[in-house]
């Protein structure tokens, strides 16, 4: 019904009526109507379907000066309102009452010649729980909202008996007494302030990632094998006898993914050989919903919240060497072009012969130096990066983007605090893992494409064009000299765009900021391509145990080759269903993503707590109206504000700079500046630095 109401309304610009969308939709009965009541409600709240005050309907689209969307409020009180065409900015007194989070309906006017938002009504607000601090004020606990974007008081009306200052609790939201004022129920300590991990596990909670698997989940667990049964092994090909390993990080216990390597007739047989979890976590399972539920494994810090029990992740899953375990092998042959001529999907029996580690791997690869225990894979080592080199080739043909964009590794002590940051490396093994991954990817997403059913995709549109072209603008302004003549939204363009930013030092910040232009990778039922990769189809299905969509590809691998059932009633079920799957794990995803980012802004401003008053050297990556922010070699990312400047500084948004009266100073985006560390606050996740003399 969703779908023909928006079809009905997309005919003209006019706003209908609720009885104008009954009758064309041809609704009998009181239910149906009441069906189309909710799926109104419903596109309200999405921020797709605007109601008038002459409670007509109508597109969003076709509103000329209101837009609705989630809006982000930020530690300075102000907002955006999210949108892909380009964020609106809400000032803290145009809010009228929404907090981080909202779904929005905003009215759009100019000030001082850009466009600004003010909030008319909140449309949808999801927020149910809040993460806080135990306080006690004359006896009775008080909470203190540890988002600090959310700006809200809650009034406790229940608490525990051992509840003491500094606990961190999970409350629940029960009531709403005015904008910013509700009454809320404690639903769990999660620990003391003070405790050792309270600080990621907080954070972790705040994002409803999940830390504890139920009563039912470790009943289920009970009744699943820890080793491979011949029972198991019926219709599977046996690999045992083949060289098969894994390659991974040093502390990796999960391991989803093995690999071999063959050379015959100028052909490489690659084969990639992923855990067979969907043969353990079944529809219909206490252990299925719950890997449903959590979308993803989440890595926060040295931590990791996993999908699915240790008992299954690190257990009969995890494709631990000298043990038989199940597997679905994606075999291709590969010619020296890098194209795939042929390829079986098949589910197999596989024994892995050595954990390898990255580490060890890119000894062999890059010094030609092989750690004990590697003697004999030397070969099929050398012969698999070989193939990487000639796969990555044809990436780069094909469009692949490579932003080669470093990210912070958090290195903790033994009680969890952060000691030092360093960036993660992405040496010659790592690229040959991902190199195998997305050649498997590529090649089970395109068998089932063809074949025409229904199926998970990972897509990523096509940038905007007018996002290509304020970034080409903004090297102009920063008086970056590169070519940008022909530049279009292709991947080769794009290519072209980061290759011609080679030997400047600026080129990191500006990767990033040409990387913000691009849109999202998400989970699609409906196949758009993969533009950052170049391909006409992606999938996830190398990962099954981390990620929901690689399990749900693995159930559809099952369902459709395995046990071909293709009836009507089948492709109906996964029509529908895969949609909901996809959309679903696009939001655990970016939940984790979330999570992730603000653990390593808490844990960077607790590393920098112990440096305060030392000196650095970084570059300008932001400029805004109230001062710029200054990234070190190790990514740790400050503030210096405005305020701290030495004289008055006007910020000029057309040169993405602060200059002072007399114009005799600029700050601008990859300007080099020597910053002293000002502050750091852990429980705020914010640093301060100022910028020392001689920039000033």
């Amino acid at each position: 019904m969703r779908d023909k109401v928006l079809e009905y309304l997309k005919l003209d610009d006019k706003a209908k009526t609720l009885m104008e969308i009954n009758d064309y939709l041809g609704l009998k009965n009181a239910e149906e109507l009441e069906e189309l009541q909710n799926v109104l409600s419903e596109l309200i709240k999405s921020g797709i379907v605007h109601e008038t005050k002459k409670s007509k309907y109508m597109l969003m689209s076709n509103c000329a000066s209101l837009l609705a969307g989630k809006i982000e409020v930020t530690k300075n009180g102000y907002a955006f309102l999210l949108k892909e065409e380009g964020d609106l900015f809400i000032s803290s007194d145009n809010l009228n009452g929404a907090i981080n989070g909202d779904t929005v309906l905003v009215d759009v006017f100019e000030r001082n010649n850009k466009l600004e938002g003010k909030v008319l009504k909140i449309l949808d607000r999801k927020l149910n729980t809040v993460i806080g601090e135990i306080l006690y004020v004359n006896d009775e606990p008080t909470l203190i909202v540890d988002d600090k974007k959310l700006d809200i008081e809650v009034e406790l009306i229940n608490h525990f008996a051992n509840l003491v200052d500094g606990h961190k609790v999970l409350v629940e939201l029960k009531e709403q007494v005015s904008h910013h004022k509700f009454r809320g129920v404690i639903l769990k300590i999660i620990g003391h302030k003070n405790d050792p991990d309270i600080d990621i596990l907080t954070i972790a909670y705040k994002h409803n990632i999940e830390l504890e698997f139920s009563d039912e989940v470790k009943k289920e667990l009970e009744s699943i094998p820890d080793e491979v049964r011949e029972s198991d092994k019926v219709g599977r090909t046996d690999l045992t006898g083949e060289v098969i390993f894994t390659i991974d990080g040093d502390d990796t216990k999960d391991i989803d993914d093995a690999i071999s390597i063959k050379k015959k007739d100028n052909l490489y047989e690659l084969g990639v050989h992923i855990a067979d979890v969907s043969y353990y976590v079944k529809p219909g399972t206490h252990l299925y919903d719950e890997a449903y539920s959590r979308g993803t494994s989440s890595y926060l810090a040295d931590r990791v919240l996993p999908m699915l029990p240790h008992e299954l992740s690190n257990g009969i899953c995890s494709l631990n060497p000298e043990v038989e375990r199940l597997a679905i092998s994606c075999v291709m042959d590969i010619d020296n072009e890098g194209k795939v001529v042929s390829y079986d999907i098949f589910p197999s029996v596989i024994k892995s012969r050595k954990q390898m580690t990255y580490k060890c791997v890119n000894k062999i690869l890059e010094e030609n130096t092989i750690p004990e225990g590697y003697e004999k894979y030397k070969d099929d080592l050398l012969l698999m990066n070989e193939l990487a080199h000639i796969l990555r080739k044809r990436k780069v043909k094909m469009g692949y983007i490579e932003f080669d964009i470093p990210e912070p590794k958090i290195i903790q002590d033994e009680n969890g605090k952060c000691i030092d940051i360093v960036k993660r490396e992405q040496r010659e093994g790592e690229k040959l893992i991902e190199d195998f991954m997305i050649a498997a990817n590529e090649t089970v997403a395109t068998h089932i494409f063809n074949m025409d059913l229904p199926f998970i995709y990972r897509v990523h549109g096509e940038p905007k064009p007018e996002k290509i072209e304020d970034f080409m603008n903004l090297l102009k302004v920063l008086k970056v000299n590169v070519n940008t003549r022909g530049i279009s939204t292709s991947g080769r363009d794009v290519n072209r765009l980061l290759d011609s930013l080679d030997g400047l030092e600026e080129k990191e910040i500006l990767s990033k900021m040409l990387l913000r232009s691009m849109q999202k990778a998400i989970y699609s039922a409906t196949n758009i391509g993969h533009f950052g990769l170049g391909l006409k189809n992606y999938t996830h299905f190398t990962s099954p145990i981390r990620r929901f969509p690689d399990t749900t590809v693995h159930q559809l691998l099952r369902t459709y080759l395995f046990d071909k059932k293709l009836d009507k009633e089948t492709i109906n079920y996964y029509n529908k269903y895969l949609v909901e799957v996809a959309e679903h794990s696009s939001e655990r995803e970016q939940a984790a993503v979330d999570a992730e980012r603000e653990v390593d802004d808490m844990k960077m401003a607790e590393y920098m707590e112990s440096h305060i008053g030392e000196v650095y050297e970084g570059m300008i990556t932001t400029v805004t109206n109230f001062g710029f922010f200054v990234e070190l070699p190790n990514l740790v990312e400050g503030l210096v504000h405005v305020s701290t400047l030495d004289g008055y500084f006007n910020y000029v948004p057309e040169m993405l700079s602060l200059i002072n009266q007399d114009k005799s100073k600029m700050y601008k985006i990859g300007d080099k500046v020597t910053i002293k560390v000002l502050n750091a606050s852990k429980s705020d996740g914010i640093i301060d630095f100022e910028v020392q003399d001689g920039n000033n």
